[in-house]
């Protein structure tokens, strides 16, 4: 029996707080680990469509498109200008990965430098009328919701995240995800609500907001102050995979919940270094290095940790020096260096 595709208002509901896709950080199992502590949605790393077109067997790929069963269905984020392209690689996802997928996201956002040379990512912004294209392409060629994920404009002295957005929901996208800085801020200064609370009054459809959630109280406040219908959580998730729980707790119940403690730290970065090793191999190992950072970053002893985290090409290694870190923890307390602020990785 057919399953009825799903919609973006069974997929987001009111107040969510979802897990944003980061390159090279939201793989597979960090994914898994953040649906199931708590996040309402995950989405892939962003993936190219051309890539899709040229290679789409290689081992990157597969691994680009491979979900956590924790996390299932998952938002498939793609990049890429060519609205013909974009629609015809969606309609692949969808039908190699099926029920895996929950929604195809379109990358409008990323300001990397190789990515906006070839009028992807964030150039799009300025080329308001090809964006359209291919959302209106892709919503024509998918049964599951089409979506945009975009900035406040290109620079300070075009910020056009307003009629940008009304653009997108009149081609057919059936959410929006603003980010609130531009494209020439990169992820520098203090992200932008008050522009996202503009689209957000702007558009009818669900509006997600994105930029310094890095805890709970982030997350409500950006609910409260912008009227978005969801946030998204990037690098506060971080090493941070709490972050879900505890904004689940202030939202519902208006329960702060402590902090997880050192042992609780390790012991997830523990489990995340063997799914991911699990799951892409050896080679693995040196992926997961600036996990374990994140995981550390302010505990007594972590400079020494990451020292030799750097070192390691091993699982079994790896896992060795977590263990030992475990026990260290335990003999002293697990107490924060005064000299290792919080905030250093």
């Amino acid at each position: 029996m057919a399953t009825t595709p799903p919609t973006i208002h069974t997929l987001l509901l009111p107040r969510s707080v979802v897990l944003g896709p980061m390159a090279g950080v939201t793989e597979a199992p960090f994914r898994g680990i953040c649906k199931r502590i708590g996040a309402a949605l995950t989405y892939t790393e962003m993936i190219s469509a051309k890539g899709l077109h040229y290679n789409p067997d290689a081992r990157v790929t597969r691994e680009l498109l491979s979900f956590d069963l924790a996390e299932v269905p998952c938002g498939v984020q793609l990049f890429g200008s060519d609205p013909a392209l974009m629609a015809d690689r969606a309609a692949w996802v969808l039908e190699r990965y099926g029920s895996g997928v929950a929604l195809i996201d379109i990358n409008m956002g990323c300001p990397v430098t190789k990515v906006v040379s070839n009028g992807e990512g964030s150039a799009l912004m300025r080329t308001p009328d090809l964006a359209a294209e291919v959302v209106s392409r892709m919503a024509e060629a998918v049964s599951v919701p089409v979506t945009v994920k975009f900035r406040t404009g290109w620079d300070a002295d075009s910020i056009n995240a307003v009629e940008f957005a009304r653009r997108m929901e009149a081609a057919g996208a059936a959410a929006l995800c603003v980010h609130g800085r531009t494209r020439q801020q990169f992820y520098q200064g203090v992200a932008d609500w008050d522009t996202i609370a503009e689209v957000a009054r702007a558009v009818t459809v669900p509006v997600i907001g994105s930029g310094d959630i890095f805890s709970a109280e982030d997350a409500r406040a950006m609910l409260e102050r912008t009227g978005v219908h969801a946030v998204m959580v990037a690098r506060g998730a971080q090493g941070n995979p709490w972050i879900f729980r505890e904004a689940r707790a202030l939202l519902d119940r208006g329960e702060t919940l402590p902090p997880p403690t050192p042992l609780e730290r390790v012991d997830m970065a523990r489990e995340h270094a063997r799914a991911l090793v699990a799951f892409a191999g050896e080679h693995a190992v040196a992926r997961m290095r600036k996990h374990i950072g994140w995981y550390i970053v302010g505990m007594p002893g972590a400079r020494h940790v990451r020292e030799r985290v750097n070192h390691i090409t091993g699982s079994a290694e790896l896992d060795t020096l977590l263990e030992e870190y475990e026990g260290y923890l335990q003999h002293t307390g697990g107490t924060t260096d005064a000299d290792e602020p919080h905030g250093e990785a």
